[in-house]
């Protein structure tokens, strides 16, 4: 059986949106007239010394994140390092916590609706309490039945939704610093011992950078990439919150700001006018929104995580048949939400209730880093471990940093949160200790390393991805034929199968509870590996999940360094957004690698008869020559191959007959492909309709082997028009075929690589 791998699809820069899409929320807009209320200008200290204890929460949540990269994030660390005693805790502490912050994020989504909008359009004006409750109930609504129902496009709404936040902040504080802020009595009243109390109430605002863990993965290089986005996604916001504390102290008086619901609008009121208040407010709305919607998405991994520990119940993780969501995850998270919104929970002790819960779990987190160091567990190997020079300062300081908040809490959210602890206790005892995994720290669910299935790793390989059963052994077949054409070569062919998951579905979550397309997907690995004996080649088969196909297999032939990559298609093409298929266009596009699509006919691969190439002077043509050499010699003897050139009529400026032009063009493209001890027959057709004329000629073979005519990067098609409309138009098996892609480097991938590199 193969094991599954979960495609690494994610960046420095991915990563690093990731996190920061979920810290720079709904906290920046909502909190500071809370923070102002308790600690003055001083709060500045208290964003400061909150992003500072989540700077060591991030850097041992990075050791355990590449040790052990499973979902569930901080409860799996916690939950293997100390046992399910404390996995329970935390457990239940993380989901409340996230559903806590969802109510929070939700009811700052009706202040800057109601209050907020209400001041630009008359009917959101006047509504009052009831009026913010209602918004806060609707959209918490709507965003459960979203992710219920898996919309696809929630990822990339909130990619937009971070880049327009950052760009409003940035504005605000440019603007904001530039009309000179005045900040009167640094401290408030009661002095230090409140500044201290209130990193507990604007925590809630930093507790989104996990996100990256969680993500441990799905993300490339992971020893350098997972610290370093997990690092800068706590860096960047905390500087914005500072600098958001010391604009808004600064421009309005400290009873003003602790008054507003609407708290950066009207600093904005003041330094920007109303336009700029306007786009603070719907800056708000889109924050709030989004900073609710990662809430509901990581509980309901967490939900998976201790599904699968046998701490919860698997029933609340079940994966909807139809829309591939833990639909019933979801739908508990928005109803706790929906409740607490409900039952009039007020908007700081909800963001102080979530502040405690994951105080509590990064305290046991900084523990489990020690515990793990020190029984050294063999399948602990984490690819970043906390420089020695900071161990075991780091994991030491961040615990007694977390415990001194939770004690400067108030008591009613110290009473609160004892309640949630407490019940996870019970849990325990009730009902998770006789059924929860083993308590050993090395856990089964630690990610293994791929297994090779057949010969080693060979120097010629070709990728093959396989998704249906009628058409998997004639790929396997043509594969084949190119990997024995390279007898000087060990040479291997790659079969891939990917699962494709929705974005509000762990990737480890589909494995777990789709049994059925899992199971397919190992059918379709082992059906590869039986045939691979009647192939006579070395295979190894690597099964996928990830969330984008084409993605997945653009990283496997980088990781495999292949040098040819075979896909099937089914013949048909869109001028919409995909041209030959969702998953095709980007490995055609992309791939930097021989690359070849099939339309098999209706005899498919297994009888590749009368092999027809069509010879043109286009830089792929060579390839579509090798092809064809290919699956000549790997067939049966009478197999013939005849090279097709057509010509209009007329003499060319050298007096050349069309014959003699075509006869040259065949034997230029014979010698560049280099394949002059191939026997073959050369066809040169004079007409005007050199389409038609081909597509005439090529219903006379069983075989067709177009190549590329596309050149440049800028083009609807991949192949080129005339390669695309003979594989759409013919119904013979027909191979299109183009060399290494060279396209060249974007801005954008140049940033990448000089990031990652």
């Amino acid at each position: 059986m193969t094991d599954q791998e979960l495609a690494r699809d994610l960046g420095f820069l991915e990563a690093y949106t990731i996190g920061l899409g979920t810290m720079i929320g709904a906290g920046i807009f909502v909190l500071p007239s809370i923070a102002a209320e308790q600690a003055g200008p001083a709060s500045m200290i208290s964003f400061f010394a909150g992003g500072l204890v989540s700077l060591l929460a991030a850097i041992s949540l990075s050791e355990l994140a590449t040790g052990m990269p499973q979902a569930g994030g901080s409860y799996y660390y916690v939950n293997r390092a100390l046992g399910p005693f404390f996995g329970s805790i935390v457990g239940w502490g993380m989901w409340a916590g996230l559903t806590f912050a969802s109510a929070f994020y939700m009811i700052g989504f009706g202040q800057y609706l109601l209050p907020g909008l209400g001041q630009y359009i008359g009917f959101l004006a006047g509504w009052g309490e009831i009026g913010i409750t209602v918004a806060a109930l609707v959209m918490a609504a709507l965003l459960t039945g979203v992710n219920y129902y898996g919309v696809k496009e929630t990822g990339a709404l909130q990619n937009v939704i971070v880049l327009t936040l950052v760009g409003l902040i940035v504005a605000f504080l440019g603007l904001g610093t530039l009309s000179g802020p005045t900040i009167g009595t640094f401290l408030p009243p009661e002095g230090w011992p409140a500044v201290a109390a209130t990193i507990g109430t604007v925590y809630v605002t930093f507790i989104g950078f996990e996100v990256i863990a969680t993500s441990a993965e799905e993300i490339k290089n992971p020893s350098r990439n997972l610290p370093l986005a997990m690092i800068a996604a706590v860096v960047t916001p905390t500087l914005m919150y500072v600098g958001v504390m010391f604009v808004s102290t600064g421009t309005l008086s400290i009873e003003a700001l602790a008054r507003s619901r609407i708290p950066v609008a009207d600093v904005a009121t003041e330094i920007m006018g109303p336009i700029g208040a306007l786009a603070m407010i719907v800056g708000a709305v889109l924050a709030t929104v989004s900073s609710a919607n990662a809430s509901i998405l990581s509980a309901a991994r967490v939900n998976f995580a201790m599904g699968r520990d046998k701490i919860l119940i698997n029933w609340l993780n079940e994966v909807h048949d139809r829309f591939r969501t833990p639909y019933r995850a979801i739908s508990a998270t928005g109803i706790i939400t929906l409740v607490l919104i409900a039952i009039g929970v007020g908007i700081g002790t909800l963001a102080e209730v979530a502040s405690f819960m994951y105080l509590v779990t990064y305290a046991l987190v900084h523990i489990a880093v020690i515990v793990l160091r020190r029984a050294d567990p063999e399948a602990y190997d984490p690819s970043f471990r906390i420089p020695s020079v900071l161990y075991p300062i780091v994991p030491i300081l961040g615990f007694v940093a977390c415990i001194a908040i939770l004690l400067q809490m108030s008591f009613i959210v110290q009473a609160i949160g004892g309640v949630i602890v407490i019940f996870g206790i019970l849990w325990y005892f009730v009902y998770a200790r006789d059924r929860a995994l083993s308590q050993s720290l090395l856990g089964e669910a630690i990610a293994p390393e791929p297994t090779a299935v057949a010969d080693g790793r060979g120097q010629y390989r070709v990728v093959v991805p396989v998704a249906n059963p009628e058409t998997e052994q004639d790929l396997l077949r043509m594969a084949a034929a190119s990997a024995h054409a390279h007898e000087s070569e060990v040479a291997e062919v790659i079969a891939v199968n990917i699962i494709e998951v929705p974005q509000q579905t762990s990737l480890a979550q589909d494995i777990t509870f789709e049994e059925a397309r899992v199971e397919r997907q190992q059918e379709l690995l082992e059906s590869a590996r039986d045939f691979a004996d009647a192939l006579d080649v070395g295979l190894r088969t690597r099964a996928i999940v990830g969330r984008n196909a084409g993605s997945a297999i653009l990283d496997v032939i980088e990781e495999e360094d292949a040098d040819h990559v075979l896909l099937g298609w089914k013949g048909t093409r869109s001028r919409r957004e995909h041209v030959l298929g969702s998953t095709i266009d980007p490995v055609i596009g992309h791939a930097p690698c021989d690359a070849t699509l099939v339309k098999l006919g209706p005899e498919g691969g297994a009888e590749v008869g009368e092999i027809m190439v069509l010879a043109g002077e286009g830089p792929h043509a060579p390839v579509a020559a090798r092809r064809a050499t290919e699956f000549a010699k790997a067939a049966r003897e009478d197999t013939s191959l005849t090279l097709l050139n057509v010509q209009q009529p007329g003499e060319n400026e050298d007096g050349a007959s069309p014959q003699k032009q075509g006869q040259a063009i065949i034997e230029n493209l014979v010698e560049t492909a280099g394949i002059e001890g191939m026997q073959y027959d050369s066809r040169v057709e004079i007409a005007e309709d050199i389409e038609r004329t081909i597509l005439t000629a090529a219903s006379e073979y069983d075989t067709i082997c177009v190549g590329a005519t596309r050149s440049g990067a800028v083009s609807q098609a991949l192949f080129g028009s005339l390669p695309e409309t003979i594989g759409e138009q013919s119904d013979r098996t027909v191979v299109m075929a183009r060399g290494p892609e060279e396209s060249a480097m974007s801005v954008r991938d140049a940033i990448v690589q000089r990031l990652e590199s």
